[in-house]
């Protein structure tokens, strides 16, 4: 068996991690490749090495560009790099332009195509990402998925519950292995050693990126105001290169930088990141990636966001949405810093994506794919088979896979009563409301 990975931003090289190393650890061929959609110095060589993972065998250095340029050279590469290595299986992880290109180029090639991390949505279709891993998402084969609900919007769309695997997300995996080695090395940027952070007190991390936020002078300028307010904290700040730009054209910059509480450093690189949001005592950010990493690391987290594809986080209690409300900030900031039984209650939040056995699942569900020879893509040869759509009310002692193989059925979405349930072969239908395929 050989597995192809495509990659293309730190986010997913970071994910990715612990699954290329599973793969690995079990002696299959793999074949790594890169997009190069970050062409910073940290997708260089030495980040793959920071991680203790191999180096990309292919990298295509696409580089910036519009969506559509971005993505149309990315898919060329791709397509040129499959067509020699012929994998069994693609795996993308996500929702960027590497995802869309890789999802694209390898189910035209008849190659099943895994999407890590699938079944996310934010229901905005403004967005990008929600386009990207909605068409990766038709385009797959294997859903690895990190939490129930995140099945359940797939099961809503119409997939069979047969292809997803709630596997928990490979970022709890990431959080455990990069950390370790993070703590190992200690910080090594001079702006972290210069703060001496290791002794500091009441550390807000807060990162800020996203065009909703920093493009508009209001909701930016609101988010300024509760950060001046809070100044019995250590509010360290990895400024993005655009969201300086666009604070300076404000004329909001300099208005920040003279906050002493308030520390403007440049980006990071992850394991320095990773190493702060451990010690830090609060999250402030509009980043998807980071409310994950916060509930991993027991760490509260406000999400200057009005929507999340993360929902699951604030679900459990580890999250809340503030959006650039300067009243919400302030309030949920200060009640994490002097409501001690609060604040515990968001550090003990559970975890909703697992324990860090995301990538041993992913690659066990592979492995049985494969034996099993269901990663050859093939045209149907019953195509035109029909059946009926149902709903029914079971009123007996069924498990999914009993009802499935006795009606000649398929299900796809089951009610408690409640709330919706993800249809395990286990799972016991008496009491529950079901819609399933009858074949005829």
């Amino acid at each position: 068996m050989k597995i192809a990975t495509i990659l293309g931003t730190r986010p997913e090289i970071i994910k990715m991690a612990p699954i290329i190393d599973e793969i690995s650890k079990r002696g299959i061929n793999q074949v790594v490749l890169h997009t190069g959609q970050h062409y910073d110095e940290e997708m260089s060589d030495a980040f793959f090495k920071d991680l203790e993972i191999p180096t990309p065998d292919y990298n295509i250095h696409v580089g910036s560009g519009t969506h559509g340029k971005q993505t149309g050279l990315m898919m060329k590469g791709i397509e040129e790099i499959l067509l020699d290595e012929n994998p069994d299986i693609v795996l993308v992880q996500g929702d960027t332009n590497a995802v869309l290109a890789g999802a694209l180029v390898a189910s035209k090639l008849h190659i099943a195509v895994g999407h890590v991390e699938a079944g996310l949505r934010s229901f905005d279709m403004t967005m990008p990402e929600e386009i990207n891993r909605r068409a990766a998402d038709v385009c797959s084969v294997m859903y690895f998925i990190p939490t129930e609900e995140s099945a359940i919007n797939l099961l809503a769309e119409g997939f069979s519950h047969k292809n997803l695997f709630i596997t928990g997300n490979t970022v709890v995996d990431a959080c455990f292995r990069h950390l370790e080695i993070a703590q190992k090395r200690g910080f090594e940027e001079e702006s972290l050693k210069e703060l001496d952070i290791e002794n500091m007190d009441n550390i807000l991390t807060l990162t800020m990126h996203r065009a909703e936020n920093v493009d508009d002078k209001q909701r930016v300028t609101n988010i300024i105001e509760a950060l001046r307010e809070l100044d019995d904290m250590n509010i360290i700040f990895p400024i993005h290169p655009r969201t300086k730009n666009t604070l300076k054209i404000f004329g909001l910059f300099d208005e920040l930088n003279d906050l002493s509480h308030v520390h403007i450093i440049k980006p990071l690189g992850y394991l320095d990141f990773l190493l702060l949001t451990s010690k830090s005592t609060l999250i402030l950010t509009d980043s998807g990636g980071l409310q994950e990493e916060a509930i991993t690391l027991n760490v509260p987290a406000l999400t200057l966001r009005y929507n999340t594809e993360r929902p699951e986080t604030v679900t459990a209690g580890g999250n809340i949405l503030v959006g650039s409300d300067k009243g919400a900030i302030l309030e949920n900031a200060r009640r994490i810093l002097d409501d001690e039984d609060f604040a515990d209650k968001m550090k003990n939040a559970q975890n909703p994506y697992g324990q860090g056995d995301a990538a041993k699942l992913t690659v066990d569900a592979i492995e049985k794919y494969y034996d099993d020879g269901l990663l050859d893509i093939k045209a149907p040869e019953n195509i035109m088979d029909s059946f009926t759509r149902k709903m029914a009310k079971i009123n007996n002692d069924i498990s999914v896979n009993e009802f499935e193989i006795k009606e000649n059925a398929l299900i796809h979405m089951v009610f408690d009563g409640e709330k919706m349930r993800f249809p395990n072969d286990k799972l016991n239908l008496n009491g529950m409301m079901i819609s399933y395929d009858k074949r005829k």
